[in-house]
């Protein structure tokens, strides 16, 4: 879908840009490339696959005994699991590391939005307050509620300011009070005020550590809200400190759901990720970006799907807001199937991409190689992102029938679909040009088995099929 709007990339390339740890994925495909084209299992090679498989997770900052558990479980399935006829052994290996790593970080947990109070802690600089703003959002955008959030930081200058400004756009009720210096007069005074609201979010205080001030500013505040789910919010850089912090918090008020932020940053969250194993709650949403809007529930299969270049449609699907019409996308995608492709058929799809976001986003959740995608430098996003906005620009000054019949587009056309849109002929007949290779590419992809295999997958889980892992 992008490559068909950008540079044209390798085939073979191995990852997406903009991925969360993206270190960790490198690093697990260096260590299963070891098995690349072997017809039998052998021992000397599976064991350097897994010293390298140890030493991704051990630089991804998962700690001792989590990379133990898991290379040695991946180690003894290799052994032990009867492998499916056709299937390569590096395909069985990345199948059985993918079911380690989901069954690491459990299953998602459904948070029902009513009757909510959330008490979001943690220490300072983790991101709470922007978290705050984007779980509001989140709720109120996902499910039409009434949503309101008290700041109860009462430490941070400003901190009641950001919050404002963040939310200024939305009908998300803000309270708090600026000259109040005793959180939990805020905090009893905010419930007093909008504590009927259908999800009610408090932002607490953090500092650089978990002192007897903040210890008892916490229980006091856990104690007053009575609160439905404690979140921790953690940010993805904390490294393997994050175990020791997230067994505090929880000792301290019964961790519920970790929140790992700025997780489109770094190359070494595992240790936020792992963290769950010390409170024993589930990671419930993750943080992606700077926007309001950057907030994804975490989906532990959909998650590391996207890692290990599988993709993630229903993680797109979810994405996307309710407005995208499934019905459509799925009559694009069996005409791309048949090779009948108009530019009619590329602009609805270009229509679907801008509802569901930038390039950049999009292409974290689709399969590694499909559609030729690869390793997108910054300058080719931004690239593809001109050329999409432009190319709808000039379709915009079509008429059905030219988008329907392009080859029927000649030099006079050409010349008034220019002077419509208001660019170059070069820009139109380079558009003509993206079409017919991307038509070319269609035809080649329903030859493919591989590709054809991903592209009705795709459609299958658009349907609300289960996702097969099987590939």
């Amino acid at each position: 879908m992008v490559e068909m709007f950008g540079n044209g990339l390798k085939r073979g390339d191995l990852s997406h840009c903009h991925m969360a740890l993206e270190g960790l994925r490198s690093g697990i495909f260096a260590a299963l490339a070891k098995l690349k084209g072997r017809a039998k299992l052998n021992e000397a090679e599976l064991a350097d696959m897994i010293r390298a498989l140890r030493r991704a997770l051990q630089e991804a900052d998962f700690n001792v005994r989590q990379t133990k558990e898991i290379t040695e479980r991946v180690e003894e399935k290799m052994r032990t699991e009867e492998r499916r006829p056709g299937l390569a052994i590096q395909t069985q290996a990345l199948n059985i590391l993918y079911t380690e790593l989901v069954r690491l970080l459990g299953p998602a947990k459904e948070i029902r939005p009513y009757a909510q109070t959330i008490l979001l802690v943690g220490l300072y600089g983790q991101g709470k307050t922007t978290t705050t703003a984007k779980m509001a959002e989140w709720y109120r955008r996902r499910h039409n509620v009434k949503v309101a959030v008290i700041e109860a930081d009462v430490h941070r200058p400003g901190a009641y300011a950001q919050l404002q400004q963040l939310l200024e756009d939305s009908n998300i009720q803000v309270y708090g009070e600026p000259d109040e210096k005793d959180a939990t007069t805020i905090v009893r005074n905010g419930l007093a005020e909008v504590g009927s609201a259908d999800v009610v979010i408090v932002d607490t205080a953090g500092r650089h550590q978990l002192d007897k001030e903040l210890v008892l500013e916490l229980e006091q505040i856990a104690t007053l809200c009575n609160a439905t789910e404690r979140f921790l919010v953690i940010d993805a850089q904390v490294g393997q400190a994050a175990g020791p912090i997230a067994a505090s918090f929880h000792d301290l008020v019964g961790v519920s759901g970790v929140i790992v932020t700025k997780l489109d940053g770094t190359a070494r969250g595992g240790g936020a990720l792992s963290a769950v194993a010390a409170t024993g709650a589930p990671i419930v949403y993750i943080g992606v970006g700077e926007k309001v809007a950057d907030l994804e529930k975490f989906e532990s299969d959909g998650f590391i799907s996207r890692l290990l270049g599988m993709g993630d449609i229903r993680g797109l699907i979810d994405l996307a807001p309710s407005d995208l019409d499934e019905e459509e996308a799925m009559r694009i995608t069996e005409r791309m199937m048949s090779g009948r492709f108009t530019l009619n058929d590329m602009y609805a799809q270009m229509e679907m991409m801008s509802k569901v976001g930038t390039v950049d986003k999009l292409m974290s959740f689709l399969p590694t190689g499909m559609f030729g995608m690869g390793n997108m430098s910054k300058a080719q996003k931004e690239e593809t992102q001109r050329n999409l906005d432009l190319f709808r620009v000039i379709m915009d000054s079509m008429t059905s029938d030219e988008k329907n019949e392009p080859n029927s587009l000649k030099v006079d056309r050409i010349r008034r679909i220019a002077r419509g849109s208001g660019v170059t002929e070069k820009d139109v007949r380079r558009l003509i040009a993206q079409w017919k290779r991307s038509k070319k590419m269609m035809k080649g992809m329903t030859g493919n088995r591989q590709m054809s295999k991903q592209m009705k997958r795709m459609m299958k889980d658009m349907d609300g099929d289960d996702f097969d892992m099987g590939i």
